[in-house]
């Protein structure tokens, strides 16, 4: 985790700041005892303390704990500020005075108009939410259940990807973990269970239950037209939001698992340009929201898109859950999913010692144990890099001789100068060992036929993915394999579903067969498939999105025989 920068987060306002936010709220006077917010709030405003004290609590009942006193200049607030989450801690005024409260709405003025108080909240935001992630903040969410129990790990893994603090009580290793299940009446294989503000028990809940529970809404948008729909909230998606929101177009972004995609999965990201020491997937991820929701955008998880068709002028997003999000252009974004080996009880596995990730979650499992990483690429090499800092060995896994036909150089020489990291060449897994969770693996020697076993605790499969593109058979143009078609690469056909239609312009570059739908990152044909490619796309999509919008009605796409009339957008 990164560290704790306390000037950083709890800076001092000067008068002339002051004085310039003046304009955007109100002042208030305040009496000792005053709650100013208190845990569990849907919302707040932003204060700023101009006289007197403030305590922040861990909870609003008797005999809290104080956790920080703030006085004039300072102003209270963190990320959920922007993302809608649930308050996590409690404000009670300990010295009377007068605080200026600036609803949330004029607070997004704010970052958005004035750059210097801008960086200085925004960074202040992001450094609390840190400090959030290891306090006392983490009593108001915990999760217990099996290291073992798939379950256990999605719940884990959406909590870790949308930054929510929490404390996991594994049943395993935890001594309290049974003990709280029995002040609750819950039987152990009754878990994984979700409790909320130590009273409110959820029986394994679905990732849509998580996101009601901590307060993120996931029906804004609908029912509005908006001017942009991106579809997957990877680093290409985050950077679509972030540019369409702050350029002046109302935009959602939709992601049906985690935001950053398959980047947030990554430990630690080493050459990404402006981060010469790394940063790992998930901090970049939470920077990117933070960053495209402070202009606007709004960012709906879990909300998987289903159907992608026109009704009359617009474009219509289905949602899994019945929603419709109607916009007049897209940005598809959806990445790839993890590629499974062709490994007999590979899924029975999965989250009971194989993973697809290699995160700060993981490698608490794992710690003293040893690990096993198959693949040869970048987010591999990232993987066993990291994995060797808590594994006591780890092994790579290839099918070919040589890591660097695949992988970047300095990967390889920090892998070839990690004592407790053996890569195994020329080889490939046969057998899953274990009962109920992995204890093992029995590998094959390709060349020889050698069989050998390593006694691992968990695998990491880093083999590629397959495009996130089933929900679009039929819609759009793709190739072989499934990644959508843009730009030159579409052929001039009668069929929109199979190429370029329009004989009055060409299609611009991230362009797919529907006009004014665009792809960008892993999901398009030919994409470089890095984080700093898909961050690029996506600030150029939005910005052939305004040349959409600005070139006017758009010919409509014939009916297919036996349906209704559906049409292209026009403006």
């Amino acid at each position: 985790m990164a560290r704790v920068d306390w000037q950083v987060a709890f800076p001092t306002l000067t008068p002339a700041q002051i004085s310039r936010l003046h304009h955007y709220g109100q002042e208030r006077p305040t009496r000792e005892g005053d709650l100013l917010f208190r845990e569990g709030d849907p919302h707040y405003d932003f204060f700023v303390i101009l006289d007197g004290e403030v305590e922040i609590l861990d909870h609003p009942g008797p005999s809290p704990r104080v956790l920080a006193r703030h006085g004039a200049g300072r102003f209270l607030g963190e990320v959920n500020m922007f993302t809608g989450q649930r308050v996590y801690l409690t404000g009670r005024v300990s010295k009377a005075g007068r605080v200026l409260a600036i609803p949330p709405a004029r607070l997004r003025e704010i970052v958005a108009m004035l750059p210097d108080l801008s960086e200085l909240i925004v960074n202040a935001f992001l450094m609390r939410r840190l400090i959030l992630l290891g306090g006392p903040a983490t009593e108001m969410l915990r999760i217990i259940g099996s290291r073992y129990s798939r379950d256990t790990l999605r719940l884990r893994e959406f909590a870790v990807a949308n930054r929510l603090p929490h404390i996991w009580m594994d049943l395993e290793a935890d001594p309290h973990a049974e003990a709280m299940l029995r002040e609750l009446g819950i039987r152990p294989e009754e878990t994984p269970i979700v409790v909320w503000q130590g009273r409110e028990v959820r029986r394994n809940p679905s990732s849509a239950e998580l996101v009601e529970l901590v307060g993120l809404d996931a029906g804004r948008g609908t029912g509005e037209l908006l001017d942009l729909v991106v579809v997957g909230a990877g680093p290409a998606g985050l950077a679509a939001a972030l540019y369409g929101a702050s350029e002046g177009l109302r935009t959602v972004a939709v992601e049906a698992l985690a935001v950053g995609g398959q980047a947030s999965t990554s430990s630690k990201i080493e050459n990404y340009l402006g981060f010469p020491a790394g940063i790992s997937g998930a901090e970049l991820a939470a920077r990117a929201r933070l960053q495209a929701e402070k202009f606007g955008a709004y960012i709906s998880m879990p909300s998987e898109a289903v159907k992608l068709h026109c009704e009359g002028d617009a474009y219509v997003v289905e949602l899994a859950d019945g929603s419709r999000l109607t916009t007049h252009s897209v940005i598809i974004a959806t990445g790839a999913s993890y590629r499974r080996l062709p490994v007999p009880r590979m899924r029975e596995m999965e989250g009971a010692g194989v993973y697809y990730s290699a995160t700060e979650t993981e490698a608490l499992l794992c710690r003293g144990d040893a690990v096993a990483i198959v693949g040869g690429g970048n987010s591999a090499g990232q993987a066993a890099v990291f994995m060797a800092e808590e594994a006591r060995r780890v092994y790579v896994i290839i099918r070919g001789g040589d890591l660097g036909k695949s992988m970047s150089r300095y990967l390889v020489a920090r892998i070839e100068n990690t004592r407790n990291i053996e890569v195994v060449t020329q080889t490939e897994i046969a057998e899953l060992l274990g009962p109920s969770h992995l204890t093992g693996l029995r590998v094959r020697n390709k060349q020889t036929g050698e069989m050998r076993e390593l006694a691992v605790r968990a695998l990491f499969v880093f083999t590629g993915a397959d495009p996130h593109t089933e929900w679009l058979r039929g819609t759009l143009a793709m190739d072989d394999h499934g990644f959508i078609l843009t730009g030159p690469a579409l052929p001039h056909t009668q069929d929109r579903a199979q190429g370029w239609v329009l004989d009055t312009r060409s299609p611009h570059l991230l362009e797919t067969s529907l006009p004014g739908v665009f792809a960008t990152g892993d999901v398009r044909s030919g994409s470089t498939k890095r984080v700093a490619s898909a961050v690029g796309e996506g600030s150029i999509a939005v910005r052939m999105v305004h040349d959409y919008l600005a070139q006017g009605p758009s010919p409509r796409p014939a009916p297919e025989a036996g349906t209704r009339e559906e049409h292209a957008p026009s403006h």
